[in-house]
């Protein structure tokens, strides 16, 4: 684990030599923090390094500038931090972790040298998702093995580290009956007394961490990422008893970031899954007030300075990798954000990146502020400034994008496009006097429709890349997938009103044999006037009714908990086993499944007026992709 030699390098992004000094007032120039956001060119410094001799250069600066014989030992109030993105570690391919470690290690070592309070933090998903030992269907994620690893691994970069847990580290399915058996032991072989973490790095200044804790037990995806109520109801209190006025500073750590961060995601993978967000489908008891009580504290708490994530396996060269509390009026309303810079943090392997970038995060801060990086690991761990956020008071700073975020070319098949609605982006359509909302323009959706609305419910909807999702009513996150590209495509979408006056004219029975008795009429109390949102088929008259769920919202929660459908996989390929056992390897059998919940407008399993005719049926399905 030795660290190689430091090397100064050619960075790219760097603001001149002579504004790299990182004092108490201000880490930056006052010139540059008149604007809440500021965008420049982008610089390039020769043999300039913010990263492995950053204290070790302002050491010799001091010393030339003073001319004295040592520089002042750093305040206590100075801190860095090397964030790690999800890990995923594959023992089968180690080469990009050791290369990641020699990049950081002495840039730690550079700081605690000085006396720096300094540390590591790994934001989970510690281990590869996938079978690793030759011979056995178990996954490495989740296992002790993985975690044993992953300790090693984390221990050796010479500082104390903490780590959370995301929504692979309770995997180990095969060798753990529950939940709790699998936390226990990534709580005890990481050293953890409880699953969230504390650290005071630097005075007044807290590392905060959230596991998380529930992964058979899902309703719906494993995939998302559930902080249990007791860590929440914790989180609420200490975060109550660090006010920002005693000059409380709060960094938080999480694998996935909470809703309203602003964050770029993934529409294709966690929007449609449902997993973007902490609690993304309510948490433990699917309540979407949880979903959205991590903003809530972020907008009470001005102690909450920084939020970091992982989780979306995306580079630090969007914009949107960082986002800061305010943005100027020009740019769109205000986002009611705190006093809280959310960030995202990359991968180190390059299997595991989305965009082919290989980056990890450092954290530097002292009482005037603090500075965010990106530690590159496919340029030999060269160190980007990416942000500078001065503090003007308890409760408010400033922050300045440091480059252009030119990085990335939006040509490349590696980049990856997103929306989200915002107030005044000149995609809202409906008339809030009207029921009735015609989105598309009498057109059929594709690609390049782009439009939402908002429901008399208070819902909202909006049509992008061929899709209709929802996005939450309050900080226009989006929440999930409603219909998707295939069920749209050709299609136009309407919004009609449904209420008792506009049922009149229906007939009181539909040609099922059931009675509803008038429900098809009835309307929740406090939901607004009824509306149907309708997919019109013009060329074959066929018009598809967008039912809401029973809780009023719409998107669908279709991603079911990871462990029984593996389970369900191994039942399928147990089947065929038996098959090919019993008649030959020659056939080759056609499995199918049948499983529950069924879900129809249907109130009862068979017909009333003839018991032996199913209404809803049970028939089994292929549960395998399409070919």
């Amino acid at each position: 684990f030795a660290a190689p030699a430091r090397l100064s390098r050619m960075m790219g992004a760097l603001l001149p030599a002579s504004l790299l000094s990182f004092r108490p007032s201000p880490i930056r120039p006052r010139h540059l923090l008149h604007a809440a956001i500021r965008r420049g060119p982008a610089m390039i410094v020769e043999e300039e390094d913010l990263g492995t001799d950053f204290y070790a250069a302002r050491c010799d600066e001091e010393v030339q500038e003073n001319d004295v014989d040592e520089c002042e030992v750093p305040s206590a109030d100075e801190f860095t931090v090397a964030i790690l993105g999800d890990l995923h570690v594959d023992p089968r391919k180690l080469d990009d972790y050791a290369e990641g470690r020699s990049h950081i290690v002495p840039v730690l070592e550079d700081a605690a040298s000085r006396g720096v309070g300094a540390a590591l933090v790994s934001l989970g998903d510690l281990g590869e998702s996938k079978p690793c030992w030759e011979g056995s269907p178990e996954l490495y994620a989740g296992t002790t093995a993985c975690h044993d690893h992953a300790a090693e691994y984390l221990s050796s970069f010479g500082v104390p580290y903490e780590v959370v847990g995301g929504n692979h580290d309770l995997e180990g399915i095969d060798e753990f009956a529950t939940d709790a058996e699998n936390l226990e032991a990534f709580c005890r072989i990481h050293g953890k007394p409880a699953p969230q973490f504390v650290r005071e790095i630097a005075d007044k200044t807290v590392l905060v961490g959230l596991t998380s804790t529930i992964f058979r037990g899902a309703k719906y995806t494993s995939h998302e990422v559930t902080v249990d109520d007791e860590q929440l109801s914790w989180f609420e209190d200490f975060v109550a008893s660090k006010p920002a006025e005693e000059g409380w500073k709060l960094f938080v750590f999480t694998h996935a970031p909470p809703m309203g961060s602003g964050l770029r995601v993934l529409q294709e993978n966690h929007v449609v899954n449902g997993c973007c967000w902490l609690n993304h489908s309510g948490g433990e008891k699917a309540d979407p007030r949880t979903t959205r009580k991590f903003i809530e504290l972020v907008r009470r708490h001005r102690c909450i300075k920084g939020w970091f994530s992982g989780h979306f396996h995306l580079s630090h060269d969007y914009e949107d990798s960082i986002t800061f509390p305010t943005v100027p009026r020009e740019e769109g309303p205000y986002p009611n954000r705190g006093s809280c810079v959310f960030v995202q943090a990359g991968v180190m392997r390059g299997g595991c990146s989305r965009d082919g970038r290989r980056q990890s995060r450092l954290l530097r801060g002292n009482k005037a502020g603090f500075e965010i990086l990106t530690v590159n690991h496919a340029n030999g761990g060269s160190v980007r400034l990416d942000a500078t956020i001065t503090y003007k008071d308890s409760g408010h700073e400033v922050g300045v994008y440091a480059h252009d975020h030119d990085e990335v070319d939006r040509d490349s098949e590696t980049f990856v496009k997103v929306y989200s609605p915002s107030a005044g982006d000149g995609c809202y359509v409906g008339d809030d006097d009207s029921l009735s909302v015609d989105p598309t323009e009498g057109e059929c959706v594709g690609e390049e429709t782009v439009a939402w609305w908002r429901m008399s419910c208070g819902r909202v909807l909006g049509v992008y890349d061929g899709r209709l999702i929802e996005y939450d009513a309050s900080t226009l996150a989006p929440l999930g997938l409603v219909v998707g590209a295939d069920e749209l495509d050709g299609r136009r979408v309407v919004v009609v009103g449904s209420g008792a006056d506009e049922c009149v004219t229906l007939p009181k029975k539909s040609s099922f044999d059931f009675d509803m008795q008038g429900a098809e009429c009835a309307s929740a109390e406090g939901e607004g006037e009824e509306q149907a949102v309708l997919l019109v088929d013009d060329e074959s008259a066929t018009v598809t009714v967008v039912q809401p769920n029973e809780d009023g919202s719409y998107w669908r929660k279709i991603v079911r908990n990871k462990m029984h459908r593996m389970r369900e996989q191994r039942r399928v390929k147990a089947a065929a086993k038996w098959f090919k056992d019993k008649y030959g390897d020659d056939k080759d059998p056609e499995v199918l499944s049948s499983w529950g919940p069924y879900t129809s407008t249907v109130g009862q399993v068979y017909r009333k007026n003839d018991l032996a005719l199913p209404a809803i049926s049970t028939r089994a399905l292929d549960s395998s992709i399409p070919k």
